[in-house]
């Protein structure tokens, strides 16, 4: 079960509060019996895998990837 963050409009106490998903959010504050709302957080953002670091990406940013030395072309392998 998740624990929820709530805190009352009028005293701002903050208490938390163990909740099934399905049950309806608390309105009443257990310290002066104000209205109270639920608190949300914003979640941390973890990057794993590669892509993210600066020696991950391509030397060249400015455009696309140019063929060097490459396949040969069809002309030159049928020797025309």
């Amino acid at each position: 079960m998740p624990i929820y963050e709530y805190e009352c409009d009028l005293c701002r106490f903050r208490f938390e509060k163990k909740q099934k998903f399905d049950d309806e959010p608390l309105t009443e504050c257990p310290k002066c019996q104000g209205e109270v709302r639920r608190v949300f957080h914003s979640s941390p953002v973890i990057f794993k895998g590669s892509g993210f670091y600066i020696t991950d990406s391509r030397k060249d940013s400015m455009g696309p990837v140019k063929d060097e030395g490459g396949a040969p072309d069809k002309d030159k392998r049928k020797g025309k």
